[in-house]
């Protein structure tokens, strides 16, 4: 496959993992930076561009589905779970909005609770537009650089991909597991 075709790949990949939130587009982008850096190593900045710019449409979609269908299609497919979390997530981000974005990308699990936020709240549209694409581009640099590890410490790609993928679904369910922690001291202190 040649690259750019690789990289058309990469970014519809992302793109639809950034509207389905079930596919590992971390991985997809580490893999894709791992093989990279052992077949083509001047693509890896394209692989960065292909990620954040996948994830940027995606997230673009997902926040027009999310303002437009409004908490009724949130839950219809699922994307609603936890009402009190989405609370909380509204009120950090009334009180900062560029700052929550941008760190919305990096916590698994955190992009979509603060998507719909922003969509109930009534982000404005040139808010997210610029504040998403900064996001976007941290991400794909971060598991980009979580591929170039994985790719530089073997010496076949594919032992890379499977090495940054791994990484990927430790460092996920590390952080995963520190929220989840993190959160339910607060929980069972509540007064009741």
């Amino acid at each position: 496959m040649d690259t750019l075709a690789a990289l058309g790949w990469l970014f519809v990949v992302v793109g639809f993992g950034a509207i389905v939130p079930i596919v590992p587009t971390g991985a997809a982008v580490s893999g894709a930076a791992a093989l990279a850096f052992h077949e083509h190593p001047f693509t890896i900045g394209f692989v960065v561009a292909a990620g954040a710019a996948g994830a940027y449409v995606g997230d673009l979609v997902m926040y027009a589905m999310c303002r437009f269908g409004g908490e009724q299609l949130a839950r219809r497919l699922r994307w609603l779970r936890d009402e009190e979390h989405l609370g909380n997530v509204k009120e950090r981000l009334k009180a900062k909005q560029v700052p929550v974005l941008l760190v919305s990308r990096l916590i698994p699990g955190g992009r979509v609770p603060v998507l719909l936020a922003a969509a109930f709240v009534g982000l404005s549209w040139r808010t997210f537009v610029v504040a998403n694409a900064p996001a976007c581009a941290l991400w794909s640099g971060v598991y980009a650089t979580i591929g170039l590890a994985g790719g530089s410490i073997f010496p076949e790609p594919w032992q890379g991909v499977v090495a940054a993928i791994v990484l990927i679904l430790i460092v996920n369910q590390a952080l995963t597991w520190w929220n989840k922690r993190r959160e339910s001291p607060s929980t069972s202190t509540a007064p009741g």
